[in-house]
């Protein structure tokens, strides 16, 4: 069995590519061992990132995990019916051989995973850290993307090494405890459910 996943994000740069990889590599080690971590490949886009999938569907064994992590863009109405949301959202229309589970949310955006947790925040953003920027912890998942990214941009504005997308994304990413995640985002306990149970 092999098991990849088709990451959005990392834009057009190698070295981003290398960050996003290495922050969400970072993050999965804190739920899964060693022997179970998939192969990452930071795709850019999510147009790039489905169409490494699909090729690589089209080669997959039976028993092989080959998974999509992708922005929701728009909050989710069902958690569950992953290809659905894709089909209204992208246009995108379900590959043959795949099926729902292989489809992995950030619900709306990575941002929602940075903000979920005000504990390392607090700890990497320290002193000028404004936390009361954010947004309550209840629903994350149904704010909206703009809405989230303002309030970490808010929230981190004073800081010296202020949130941006890009390097500084993917380093706080990789500093996240996946079990507070896993608390507040239903979209994440399910990824994380999925990637314990498939690997």
């Amino acid at each position: 069995m092999s098991a990849v996943i088709y990451l959005e994000g990392g834009g057009d740069s190698k070295d981003l590519h290398v960050r996003c990889r290495e922050g969400f590599r970072k993050l999965l080690a804190k739920t899964l061992p060693d022997s179970k971590m998939p192969r990452l490949v930071a795709c850019g886009g999510r147009g790039d990132a489905l169409a490494r999938f699909q090729d690589k569907l089209k080669k997959a064994c039976d028993d092989d995990f080959i998974g999509l992590l992708l922005d929701s863009e728009v909050p989710l109405t069902d958690i569950d019916a992953a290809w659905t949301h894709l089909q209204i959202f992208d246009g995108w229309i379900k590959p043959r051989d795949a099926n729902d589970r292989q489809v992995l949310f950030m619900t709306t955006c990575m941002e929602t995973w940075i903000v979920a947790d005000i504990a390392t925040l607090r700890t990497h953003y320290a002193q000028e850290f404004r936390e009361r920027a954010l947004l309550p912890l209840r629903n994350l998942e149904e704010r909206s993307r703009e809405e989230i990214q303002s309030a970490l941009q808010r929230a981190t504005r004073d800081c010296t090494n202020a949130y941006t997308k890009g390097k500084r994304s993917f380093t706080v990413l990789a500093e996240l405890n996946p079990a507070v995640l896993a608390t507040h985002l239903p979209s994440f306990a399910r990824m994380k459910a999925i990637l314990q149970a498939e690997l």
